[in-house]
């Protein structure tokens, strides 16, 4: 009885199997519409099989490129080790054109950009020339660490300064659209690549347009600074020298040195940022897509506490948004993760990106100076208490922009003309004013 048993057990298990291998159906029936082009997150959330953000973006990143977990998982060791040597020189070459992006933005505008905050006299224009100064330097931090600076020497009063350090938050985010247009030659990974672009943009602009009323009319910004300012004053003063610049320094000096002109240098950044970042794609595609997805699903971006703490930590290590913002935005691209999934990790970037700020007003040791350090850091704040919970609103604004910016060049040329608006209309209220 009991080899009967096993016998029938076995005849089972064989009917099962061949019913496995000869059912019609297609292992995923809503993978591919019936004209046979790729879907985003949204046709996946709503099958009902695997509904999670991280199994969306995995399967959207993976669709039309059979073959790439065989090829992953049968890859020679030798080969494996030899294409993360590789991933590992494109994203230190990645970082170094971000790098060289800036220290050319710098070269280029890094003494009309300290003589414009000085001149600024109304907190309208304040707003504007924060943006622009952060647009032609390409980092908020840089920004802000230089209105510490003339609050300290007395030049900026911080009434102005405070407005100065929102139009900075808002124009430090053309890095991030640089890198998505890497993208626009694949239309699904550009739609994704640009809104995981752009949902910085609209945190940013959102938490401006509704706290900058609110600061000029009743001033909490300005007197949460002032009080947590008198707590610091006397704090010692010290130091922090970022890892990231440690690595990369060297080597900008080295290039600044050969290369003087600054157009030229952002010339070089700008081939060198596309060429790092399509090796990056094309290496995360065809051998680490499994192994960093499954990272991100279930260490750094398993839920909106994780991915905050890592963007704050990392941005706060780093000392820069724009790297560890358009770090991700690859990523979404290749359907690793989500616009969603990011949102929380921007937020956290945001927020670390104030430490650049304090760690110089505590370097400076001037009251005034750690006052608008602080008033950075309750911006940011006050903007992640408002729109995390209401977070649907950048969210939907940032997809529907990739939908449609993705969608057609008319739509791209609507975006590209908002874009010129939004940038040259602040130079036109300074100049008339």
């Amino acid at each position: 009885m009991p080899v009967l048993e096993d016998q029938e057990a076995t005849e089972a298990g064989a009917e099962r199997g061949s019913g496995a291998r000869s059912d019609p159906r297609p292992a995923d029936p809503i993978s591919l519409p019936p004209g046979g082009e790729e879907r985003g997150p949204q046709a996946r959330s709503s099958s009902g099989t695997d509904s999670s953000p991280a199994a969306t973006g995995a399967l959207a990143g993976r669709q039309g490129r059979p073959g790439i977990e065989c090829e992953a998982q049968q890859a020679h060791p030798a080969h494996t080790l030899l294409r993360i040597l590789l991933f590992g020189g494109a994203l230190y070459g990645f970082l170094f054109s971000i790098d060289l992006m800036g220290a050319a933005f710098k070269l280029l505008g890094g003494g009309f950009a300290a003589a414009l905050l000085e001149t600024l006299s109304n907190p309208l224009a304040a707003i504007f020339g924060g943006l622009l100064v952060t647009s032609i330097l390409q980092s908020s931090s840089f920004t802000t660490s230089m209105v510490v600076g003339l609050v300290a020497a007395g030049t900026l009063p911080l009434p102005i300064a405070i407005p100065i350090v929102m139009g900075a938050n808002i124009g430090t985010t053309i890095t991030n659209t640089l890198v998505s247009l890497t993208h626009v030659r694949q239309k699904v990974e550009f739609e994704r690549a640009f809104s995981a672009a752009t949902v910085h943009d609209f945190f940013n602009v959102l938490t401006a347009l509704l706290l900058f009323p609110i600061e000029m009319y009743f001033h909490p910004l300005e007197w949460l600074a002032t009080r947590a300012g008198a707590l610091f004053t006397n704090a010692g003063g010290f130091t922090f020298m970022s890892p990231l610049q440690t690595v990369l320094d060297p080597l900008i000096h080295l290039v600044r040195t050969i290369v003087p002109s600054p157009v030229i240098l952002l010339a070089i950044s700008l081939v060198l940022l596309f060429v790092c970042l399509a090796q990056m794609v094309r290496i995360m595609r065809s051998l680490i897509m499994q192994r960093v997805e499954r990272l991100f699903d279930r260490v750094l971006f398993r839920n909106d506490g994780a991915a905050f703490l890592f963007g704050w930590g990392l941005t706060s290590v780093v000392q820069s948004s724009s790297v560890t913002t358009s770090l991700v935005i690859p990523l979404v691209a290749t359907g690793m993760l989500t616009v969603r999934r990011i949102y929380t990790y921007t937020l956290g970037a945001n927020l670390g990106t104030t430490i650049t700020a304090l760690l110089a007003a505590f370097a400076i040791q001037h009251p005034a100076g750690i006052m608008v350090a602080f008033a950075h850091m309750f911006f940011n704040m006050g903007g992640i208490l408002v729109w995390y919970p209401a977070r649907a609103v950048p969210i939907a604004l940032a997809t529907r922009t990739g939908r449609f910016v993705a969608g057609s060049r008319r739509g791209m040329l609507v975006v590209f003309v908002g874009c010129l608006v939004v940038y040259f209309g602040p130079v036109l209220y300074l100049l008339l004013h």
